[in-house]
């Protein structure tokens, strides 16, 4: 086959996804990290129809809160892997590394590699903590120190405050998220809220840093999830219909503190997605269903327009319509999120993506979908985002 390595359509569908698996998603896990991931990852396998001795490749991304890859691989008794890959990230992360181990699969590096992430985010290191407990320190951090800018949610906020002023938007258009998203879990039975909430709730919750509320914020979460990889050519002859990966970019644009086009309003995640679409072939009138990195509210309103699913300025009253409701016409979010299902720096979204691909989420459901987007932090704190589209083999 001729073909042109700088063009990344040809990469489009040769990887899928054939297995995804979960631990329990708790606040208080009472175990390792190196159990959790062996449990999600254990229940992935299983799900794809394989056996262990079939995994011959391991990828995940941590920010020093898991365990050495070399200890799971000797405690799933893995002694044969071809291909590896542990990135040092976070939020950003989880669909870019999904990315490259679709490009190892569809090398020929590997035959099935399984992409994991595992993290105690609620009873061990906390992601969103600042200081000496946080893992990484950045240059940056000593400009933002002296006024007390130290944590995620007030970087996040800034740029809320600025959508505000610019577009009008609104805490009830940040509130109808947190609801909406609710009201997903409240059909996940992995969820960790899945109480109800009503817009008066979503009010009556503190101020963390205006505008955002506690309900604005995402859960900390202790868990783990993990996915399996292959060839599409393997994938068909396995338990599940494949779920081809058949999109994937990320970029690094400016952040919040190092802000080159000085524009809060607009997101990393706008230099995404060109890429992705333009890799897939297919545009945001092509996605079903979309599974947004929700750190925080605002980060679901932002990615809408970046992504191109409404203009600028127009997110606010397009989750006002209702369209990002489970029964809406884009559906987002329909596990409940980081907000309501739990943290696990997004490959819990991918997860949902492939279940909803399947037609496998029972009761939260959404018909006929067939192409599902997952994306990763749209940007801020660190400038890096990425986004990969998932969609139904035929």
């Amino acid at each position: 086959m001729q073909f042109d390595r700088d063009d990344r359509r040809w990469w489009r569908d040769r990887a899928a996804i054939v297995g995804v698996g979960y631990s329990d998603i708790s606040k208080q896990s009472g175990t390792t990290t190196s159990s959790l991931a062996v449990r999600a990852i254990r229940d992935a396998v299983r799900d794809a129809g394989l056996q262990m001795s079939d995994i011959d490749g391991l990828a995940t991304h941590q920010v020093m809160d898991c365990v050495n890859m070399g200890e799971i691989a000797a405690a799933l008794g893995v002694t044969d892997v071809s291909w590896f890959h542990d990135e040092s990230g976070g939020g950003a992360k989880a669909p870019a590394v999904v990315a490259q181990a679709a490009l190892a699969c569809g090398s020929g590096a590997a035959r099935y590699i399984v992409v994991y992430r595992a993290l105690n985010g609620r009873s061990g290191l906390r992601l969103g903590g600042s200081g000496t407990d946080r893992p990484t320190v950045s240059t940056e951090l000593q400009f933002q120190r002296p006024y007390g800018m130290l944590a995620p949610a007030q970087n996040y906020a800034m740029a809320a405050q600025s959508h505000m002023s610019r577009y009008g938007t609104t805490s009830e258009h940040l509130g109808m998220i947190a609801v909406d998203q609710r009201t997903s879990a409240a059909l996940n039975p992995r969820a960790l809220m899945r109480d109800p909430i009503t817009l008066d709730d979503y009010f009556s919750s503190r101020m963390i840093t205006a505008p955002l509320r506690l309900l604005d914020c995402c859960l900390e979460s202790d868990g783990a999830c993990a996915v399996v990889i292959t060839s599409s050519d393997r994938a068909r002859d396995l338990q599940h219909v494949p779920v081809n990966i058949s999109g994937w970019a990320w970029a690094i644009g400016p952040n919040d503190f190092s802000n080159s086009d000085g524009d809060l309003t607009r997101s990393t995640a706008h230099l995404v997605a060109p890429r992705l679409w333009g890799m897939a072939g297919l545009g945001p009138a092509d996605v079903d269903v979309a599974e947004l990195y929700d750190a925080f509210t605002f980060s679901v309103l932002v990615q809408l327009e970046d992504y191109g699913f409404c203009g600028k300025g127009e997110g606010g009253p397009m989750i006002a319509s209702g369209a990002t409701s489970i029964r809406g016409r884009l559906p987002v979010n329909t596990h409940g999120g980081f907000l309501s299902e739990g943290y696990i720096h997004g490959l819990n979204h991918i997860c949902e993506a492939v279940s909803q691909v399947r037609g496998a989420a029972r009761d939260r459901q959404v018909g006929g979908v067939e192409v599902a987007l997952s994306t990763a932090q749209p940007g801020y704190l660190n400038g890096m985002a990425s986004a990969v589209l998932l969609s139904r083999a035929s």
